[in-house]
């Protein structure tokens, strides 16, 4: 019997508990893998076959894939092993950041050294605010995966 988890009511975030981590397992111990120069290497030769040697599933390799890091997250992935895939890309954690939220790297740098976000309309699904699904760049999918 799964837990009663209030926080799943908060916009835009994804708490990374047992569950999730029950469910990223492989795709995190995959990101893992690429802290290896030559797994690095394999996984840039044939991202594909790479992922195909990990029992992860379908969804969690394209989301890879389509280097979609909210969906890596939905599907188990924990921010701090994805971003050795970020890594792998030549991507600082600013660029990753900022593609998570539909901003460019400088829009984000600057958001965040202006204070983040603000949280009215943000405390809970369903207000107007700016990080609320229907105002992100992948709003409608994560509206379909029922996020």
């Amino acid at each position: 019997m799964a837990l009663d988890k209030p926080y799943q009511d908060v916009p835009g975030t994804t708490i990374f508990d047992a569950e999730q981590s029950r469910l990223g397992y492989h795709l995190n111990q995959f990101c893992m893998s690429l802290m290896k120069a030559e797994n690095r290497a394999r996984f840039k030769a044939g991202e594909r076959a790479y992922l195909d040697e990990w029992p992860m599933t379908e969804e969690q390799k394209q989301a890879v894939l389509a280097r979609d890091l909210n969906w890596c997250i939905r599907v188990g992935g924990n921010i701090y092993f994805l971003a050795k895939i970020g890594a792998t890309d030549g991507k600082s954690f600013q660029q990753m950041a900022g593609s998570m939220t539909g901003m460019s790297e400088v829009e984000y740098r600057d958001m965040m050294v202006s204070g983040g976000r603000s949280a009215e309309g943000n405390r809970v699904v369903g207000e107007d605010g700016d990080a609320q699904a229907h105002r992100q760049p992948q709003g409608k999918s994560q509206q379909k995966a029922g996020a």
